[in-house]
Formats: structure tokens, sequence, C-alpha cells
């Protein structure tokens, strides 16, 4: 009688884990960054067409890094699940905490339950009437969700870009200066700074009544990025 392969919960564990973080490490990064105005998300994608940055439900949104068709599935998933609640009770019902938790259910299902991990981490940002009511909820490939502060960064170099944006960060930023601010510690720090081109930037604008997303893109990108001053 042949004995069994074993390998221990433990180890196990680890490898899905070492898989799933080689895999985000591989994709360019994200930072999301609070201000006076509303939230700023800035990406480094030079794609026009495949978005990592999107809207998930009137002053929410969903942002993902690693391989792209697994957050994007995670976001149509997201959309239906804040549609279904906003109809059936209120959209006041539908919160980025909700999202967050329910997200960081199914990746700890599929973290501990299936052979391969999702490779992605996320971001579910609300902007609120005042700049203390905002949210940033960065979850991670096993479902650990993390209730962040001011700013957050996902992907491969989330430690040295945090590292800087610790650095530079100042309370109170109008979207202007936290774009620049985004695209400044996303550059290389030996390269060339990112253009428009390579940069997806999406916005919650605390002003709007009901529906805060926005992109900004082409010219207007262009222009705030040539404007003088941090």
């Amino acid at each position: 009688m042949t004995m069994p392969f074993y390998v221990s919960p433990e180890q196990v564990m680890k490898d899905r884990a070492d898989y799933a973080r080689k895999g985000i490490a591989r994709g360019r990064s994200l930072v999301a960054i609070e201000g006076a105005e509303g939230i700023a998300i800035v990406a480094e994608n030079p794609s026009r067409t495949l978005f990592k940055v999107s809207e998930i439900y009137d002053r929410i949104a969903f942002a993902g890094v690693g391989k792209y068709n697994e957050f994007q599935m995670l976001k149509i998933a997201g959309v239906r699940h804040a549609d279904l609640k906003g109809y059936a009770y209120s959209r006041e019902d539908v919160t980025a905490n909700s999202l967050a938790n329910a997200y960081a259910q199914t990746l700890g299902q599929v973290f501990t339950h299936e052979m391969k991990p999702y490779e992605v981490e996320i971001l579910v940002a609300q902007v609120g009437e005042s700049p203390e009511h905002d949210e940033l909820f960065h979850i991670l490939y096993d479902g650990t969700v993390m209730d962040e502060e001011n700013y957050t960064v996902l992907g491969g170099q989330a430690e040295t870009i945090a590292e800087t944006l610790a650095e530079r960060f100042e309370p109170g930023l109008d979207f202007d200066r936290a774009i620049r601010l985004g695209a400044a510690v996303l550059s290389p720090p030996e390269g060339e700074p990112l253009t428009a081109g390579q940069l997806e930037v999406a916005l919650l604008d605390r002003s709007r009544a009901r529906r805060a997303f926005r992109r900004v893109r082409g010219a207007d990108l262009e222009a705030v990025l040539a404007a003088p001053g941090g």
C-alpha cells in the first residue's frame, strides 16, 4: 500500500501566497490619494481601452492591479451586487464598506479552496461629503481588507512607492496637485517621468451631486501634468 502524498496546510498557504504575490509584482502599480476636492486615482496604464479604474456605483470607484481578466470579473460582480442592493433596498445602502467585505469573502474563499488564487489586489474607494468621510479599502489576494487613510498604493512596487508618497503627501491637496503627485511617485526614480499617454487617471469628485466618477485624459491630463507646482 502506497503512502498518500502529504503537504502541510501551512506550506500550501505559503505557496499560494507566493504565487499570487509574484503575479501581482509583474503588473504596474496605482495610487489613490485623498484631497480637498475628493479622491484621485492614478495608475500606470498605457492602454486606452483596457481600464484598471472604473465606476462601480454613484460615489464609489473600483481599481485593480494584477491579472486583468481576474479583476475585471470582480469588478463586474461588484457592479451587479451594487445594482441589486440599490434596487432592492436603497441607493444609500450601497457602501464601499459592504462592497469591500463582499470582495474579501470572495477572494478569501478562492484563496483557501481553489488550486490557483487570484493574482490581484483591488481598491474600493468612496468619496464622502467631506474629506473625513472618504473611504479607501485595499483588499489583498487572500481576502485581507485594509482600511487606508490619506492614500494607498497597490501593485508590485507598492512599498517603495508608499515610502516616497509618505514623504511628499500633504493633506488637502486639490485634484491637479494630487494627479501630479501620483504621476511623480509612479515614475521610475532614475527614468523619464510618465506622460499622459502612459497614465490612467480617474477622480471621485466631491462636488458632483450623485455620480462622482469622472476620467481625466487627453489634452486635459497633459495640461495638468505640464502645469508647475507639486
